[in-house]
Formats: C-alpha cells, structure tokens, sequence
C-alpha cells in the first residue's frame, strides 16, 4: 500500500476524506453505504480516527483494513497514545506494520469518559512528539507519520508561537506533513501556514474542512475543541438553523468558497471531515470540479477479515 508521504512526491494536491468508526448498528449499515460511493470518487487517502484512551482501537484497526484490502485506498491510521504503555504501542505498531498498514497520525488524544483524571506515568508518553519519536526510531520509513496542527492555536499552548515551537519538535521527532483542525475563515490557515513558515516549517499542511450542516452542533464542537468561529458563520445560519434545507444548502456555498480561496492561496489539498455521510461533500467537491459525483453501483457487503465482522 502507497505511503502518504510517496504520494505528495506524485501530487501537488491532495483531496481526501475523514471518517469514524460508528456506535451503532445502524451507524455500522450508514459507513458501509458511504464507504463505497467515497471509493468511487477516487480520494488520495481516507483517515479513520482512534477513541479517547483507544476505546475503538479495534474498529478503527477493522475500518482501515477494509479501506485498503476492499478498496485499494490508503488508511490513515489515526493512534493517540493517551492511557497506553510503551510496551502496548510497540505491540500495536508492530500489529499494523504486520498488516500492511503503514500511515499513522500520531496524536497525543483525550483520557477515556472514564477515566477523564488520567495522567501520565513514567511508561507511558506526555507528548505527541514522543510518540512520533518511538514510531520513527523503531520503525525507520516502514510508516508515514502524520501530525495534527491546530490554525487557532492548541488550547493547552500559551501562545500560537509556541505552538508552532511544538511542530517543529514534532518534525525533528519524525513527522512529515500536518492536517489541520477545523476552522471556517481561509485567514485562520493562511495566518498558520505564514507562522509555520517563519519558524522554517515547510511541509505540507493539508487544510481540514468541515461542512456546517448544523449550526447548533457546529457552535458546541467548536466550543469544546477551542477553534474559532468568524462572526460572518453565526450570521448566515443562525437565522436558519432550524430549516435542514436552508442549512445544508448554505453550508455547501460557504464551503465551495472556503475551499476555493484556500486552493488559490496554494493549500496542498483538502481534507474533509465527512461525519461519515457523502454528502455534502460529494457536492462540494463537483462544484469545485475536483470530483464528480458518483452514480451509485451494487456493491457487495463488507467481506470478513481473518474470519470476523466489524464488531
């Protein structure tokens, strides 16, 4: 299977999806859809992200081999290193590498609902950068290693100057390219990429966008995760928050001028954060005519891997 990082040396951009593993059998039958019509609009690569302590290493682990087995698409393994031993990263590292999975965002995650108090003992790792340091060390170039970079600042930095201080660190560790976090004013990113390249950053930080579908949902996750948002987004969906139609309809306008303002300044690509449904994004992407959209083919069922289903 391709590595990210080989990728961007064949393309200038990238377009590629985000997905999570779902916590209900209906969720489960909804990915399994979507999965097949995101295969047929061709992304560079499909990220699927990790529970807070590891809580879906399992699914996730399922999710992305199904990406690359079925579909020949490259996972981007997501693994936060929260409430593991570095005895227990090894023995994962050394699973997906058996796998064939060879692309890894390295994240430092949240603890468990759990177990929110969680702290970090002396075999366990503090800092993403740590963790991208073991995987590099141990495992040379077998995994391209992915960061995640935040255009608003990382909540727990001090500054946005530290924090671009700590994606350097994390490229001295190893890293290769970041995806960012959400954010809706191309400025934020622009500002970002400005300070990354001042503190001699030059890699590629792929912008992540998440289509509004739902103001209210938007105004709470951006709440808890500590991204902005401009007050030109509370004025157009506020108003219509409680019309589907209207938001959804808004939500794909503002994107496609997001993103093409973001292609014109020279983003290497997109990254979207699909909630795990095709659309909008399959829209968005054909009004940018990056993709078209694609006409729905029976596919057969996920097929099971080493005799079992996704659980």
């Amino acid at each position: 299977m391709k590595k990210i990082s080989d990728i961007f040396n064949l393309k200038d951009k990238t377009i590629s999806f985000e997905i999570f593993p779902p916590k209900t059998d209906q969720g489960k039958v909804s990915l399994e859809e979507a999965l097949k019509e995101f295969a047929l609009l061709e992304p560079d690569f499909i990220s699927v992200t990790y529970g807070a302590g590891g809580s879906s290493r399992e699914k996730t682990l399922f999710i992305a081999r199904l990406i690359q087995e079925r579909y020949n698409i490259p996972a981007l393994h997501h693994f936060t290193c929260v409430t593991h031993t570095k005895q227990e990263i090894s023995g994962i590292l050394d699973h997906l590498k058996g796998l064939g999975i060879c692309n890894i965002l390295a994240l430092r995650g949240d603890p468990p609902q759990e177990n929110p108090d969680w702290t970090p003992g002396p075999d366990n790792f503090r800092y993403s950068s740590e963790l991208v340091r073991l995987i590099r060390d141990d495992y040379g170039t077998f995994f391209s290693i992915g960061m995640a970079g935040f255009p608003d600042g990382h909540p727990l930095a001090p500054s946005k100057e530290f924090d671009a201080e700590v994606v350097q660190k994390k490229i001295e560790a190893g890293g290769q390219f970041v995806i960012t976090q959400l954010f809706f004013d191309p400025m934020v990113y622009i500002d970002y990429v400005k300070r990354l390249r001042a503190n001699r950053i030059m890699l590629r930080v792929i912008p992540g966008i998440l289509p509004i579908t739902n103001y209210e949902s938007v105004v709470k996750f951006c709440k808890n995760c500590g991204a902005s948002i401009p007050q030109k987004v509370h004025d157009i969906f506020a108003p219509i928050a409680g019309d589907k139609d209207k938001t959804l309809a808004a939500g794909i306008e503002f994107a496609v001028r997001q993103c093409r303002t973001l292609l014109a300044f020279g983003a290497p690509g997109l990254h979207f954060y699909t909630l795990n449904k095709l659309e909008p994004v399959s829209t968005i992407l054909e009004k940018l005519n990056l993709r078209v959209k694609p006409v729905k083919k029976p596919l057969p069922s996920f097929k099971k891997l080493d005799g079992k289903t996704w659980g």
